[in-house]
């Protein structure tokens, strides 16, 4: 018995196929990337093999490759009437990378790291480093008060101050201190106040406020301890007051009214006799 044969699909229908998806900007950027790195390595070896031939350099032979008819390839090595042709193989030094070394603004000698350029980016080598006077590090309080400085003086403009994080000496659970290089803040003072002389005027003129914003309290305090004392001193009398009237008199002897005259308040009192 034969078997079925299969259904011969309908006229005018054909397989549909899913939709191809659509590559994103990085995947094709991605695609581009390996291909141009393909064609460049490609290219660095064609330039290899092209290199002129140099004394000590390794050698190839050359081969001929020869289709078999069979599905696969047969190599063969060329002979002529001279020697074997070679080819060399030119390798190329690898480069000599020169370590990156800083100069030194004080003893001007080369040097690889210091604390100074890793936290403040200060070209001074560690043998340099002076931490009493020139290289001298202040907080963030004292360089406020001291230089007459903003936050924004120190965080935003550019370039921002770099500082380092110490614990609180005072209290070690309060938040950390931010130390800044003494020579960077006198720096960025004379960029915020132009000169030493407009910056002594301003603490000029700030210590004046200072002075009479003290001298008004302290003339309040003594205005209100005047007022308190001089209401403890006077005392309301609260006790009710008794009428001493004085001798009657006689107002109108026809209708029989007197009144009698507090001697104490003066207030009369009228009255009418039955």
């Amino acid at each position: 018995m034969d078997p079925p044969e299969p259904e011969a699909p309908e006229a005018g229908l054909r397989p549909q196929r899913s939709p191809e998806p659509e590559l994103s900007a990085a995947m094709r950027a991605k695609i581009e990337r390996n291909r141009q790195q393909a064609v460049m390595l490609r290219q660095a070896r064609l330039a290899r093999r092209s290199l002129a031939a140099v004394e000590g350099a390794t050698s190839a032979k050359i081969s001929k490759t020869i289709d078999s008819g069979a599905g696969f390839f047969i190599e063969e090595e060329e002979h002529g009437e001279e020697e074997q042709r070679t080819r060399k193989v030119v390798h190329q030094p690898a480069p000599v990378i020169e370590p990156d070394y800083l100069l030194c603004d004080d003893c001007q000698k080369p040097f690889m790291d210091s604390y100074l350029s890793n936290s403040f980016d200060l070209s001074v080598c560690d043998k340099c480093r002076d931490n009493e006077e020139k290289h001298k590090l202040i907080s963030r309080t004292e360089a406020k008060q001291h230089y007459l400085l903003k936050d924004c003086d120190l965080d935003q403009r550019e370039p921002p101050l770099r500082f380092t994080l110490k614990k609180n000496p005072h209290n070690p659970t309060w938040g950390d201190m931010k130390l800044y290089l003494k020579l960077q803040v006198e720096k960025r003072s004379m960029e915020v106040w132009g000169s030493e002389e407009a910056l002594e005027e301003a603490k000029e003129t700030r210590e004046e406020n200072r002075e009479t914003q003290k001298q008004k309290r302290f003339n309040k305090k003594v205005k209100e301890l005047r007022r308190a004392v001089r209401s403890s001193m006077w005392t309301k009398d609260t006790s009710v007051h008794q009428h001493q009237y004085g001798p009657e008199e006689v107002v109108d002897p026809e209708e029989d009214l007197y009144k009698k005259s507090c001697t104490t308040c003066g207030h009369e009192l009228t009255y009418e006799k039955m």
